[in-house]
């Protein structure tokens, strides 16, 4: 059995999987900058803790927030 999708099946899917992926990037960037803004208010042991943090989220992106949240953040 061949499954067909006439055109506005395959539009509403498209938008939906648009909005999805928006949404996704919106939640993704919030949870960056929270990263971010949690690294550079949080006191440190060390002044170059802070430093280091803040560049690994900033440049390792997304991936680097994440780290941050399970080695620092969970912690407390």
């Amino acid at each position: 059995m061949i499954m067909t999708f006439d055109i506005w099946t395959l539009g509403i899917l498209g938008a939906i999987g648009i909005l999805l992926a928006v949404a996704l990037g919106v939640f993704f960037f919030i949870f960056w900058v929270s990263m971010l803004v949690d690294c550079l208010k949080r006191r440190f042991k060390n002044d170059n803790d802070k430093l280091v943090w803040t560049l690994v989220i900033i440049f390792v992106g997304l991936l680097g927030a994440v780290i941050y949240y399970f080695v620092v953040k969970e912690k407390r």
